[in-house]
Order: structure tokens, then C-alpha cells, then sequence
């Protein structure tokens, strides 16, 4: 057996492994199979689009990569996500459609620094509590966890989300 690697983004300490990771995103081999395997379970059940937004922005912001235009891009739009459905409450398509309005008004986003660790729960967790508690309510309770340790950057990130809604309604 190899020996366990922690994931840069989360720190979750897997069996190390080969293959592909994301170019933005900050992850391990391993634990990118992971979240792999966690979009395959909520692919397969119709019921799961309502948490899928929250899946994807928690695992980006999460594992926010190395400070890069793009990977700022990334941070700033998922964490841009988590502030609309866990802060301003938005739920399915509202919630999409507002990020996509922030994305089109292409914010000012800066690079921030991560917080150590980000988040208490990981891909692993949700994963493991599948047996113990409804899926969403499990994505949710790690999306919270991701968005309260940036708690530092809340207010950077609500003033561009709502400078970006500001000037989308005056467009």
C-alpha cells in the first residue's frame, strides 16, 4: 500500500494516486477522483440538482490552486456562489442565474488567501455520510463549512457580488 499524500486544496490525506487534476483547481489526484465519484452519485439521482451548485462551488473554493488571473476567476465566481445560496438564501435556478449575472459583469475579483484549512468537511466527508443524513443536507453542511473559513473575505466578496448585480442593472 503507498502512503497517504494530503490534498493540497483540503488536506484530506488519501492513498496517493495517478492521474488527471484540473488545471485551476488545487487537488490532488486522489482526491479529485473522489469528487468525481461524488458528481457521479448526483448525476445519477434526479433529485440532486438543487445541491449539484453547491458541490461544484464548494469543491472550487476549497481547492483554490496556485494565484493565477484564471484561478482568481475561479475563487472569485465560486466563492461569488456560496455568499448567493448561503448568505442571501437563493435556491435553484435564482441562484444560477444571479452568479451568471455576476460572471457577465466581470467583477474586479483579487486574489485571496486561502484560509488553513479551508474548511472543516471535505469531499471525503460527504461522501461517508451518505448512510447518515439526506445527500443535500450533507453538501450543505460542507458548503457552509468551506464558506465560513473565508469568513475573513465575506465582506470583499459581497461587495463584489453585489457591485457586479449593481452594474448588471444598470447596463
Amino acid at each position: 500500500m503507498r502512503a497517504g499524500a494530503p490534498c493540497p486544496g483540503c488536506g484530506v490525506v488519501l492513498v496517493e494516486r495517478h492521474g488527471p487534476t484540473p488545471p485551476l483547481i488545487g487537488a490532488s489526484a486522489a482526491c479529485w477522483a473522489l469528487y468525481g465519484e461524488l458528481l457521479a452519485h448526483e448525476y445519477a439521482e434526479p433529485s440532486y440538482p438543487e445541491c449539484h451548485r453547491l458541490t461544484i462551488d464548494a469543491y472550487a473554493a476549497q481547492h483554490p490552486g496556485r494565484r493565477s488571473r484564471r484561478a482568481i476567476q475561479s475563487v472569485g465566481i465560486h466563492l461569488s456562489g456560496l455568499y448567493l445560496v448561503l448568505d442571501r438564501g437563493l435556491e435553484g435556478p435564482a441562484a444560477t442565474a444571479l452568479k451568471n449575472r455576476v460572471r457577465a459583469a466581470e467583477p474586479k475579483f483579487k486574489w485571496l488567501r486561502p484560509p488553513q484549512p479551508i474548511g472543516e468537511l471535505t469531499v471525503q466527508d460527504v461522501l461517508a455520510m451518505r448512510d447518515e443524513m439526506p445527500h443535500c443536507d450533507a453538501v450543505e453542511r460542507w458548503a457552509r463549512s468551506v464558506w465560513d473559513s473565508w469568513r475573513l473575505h465575506h465582506e470583499t466578496v459581497r461587495d463584489w457580488v453585489e457591485g457586479a448585480l449593481e452594474k448588471a442593472e444598470l447596463a
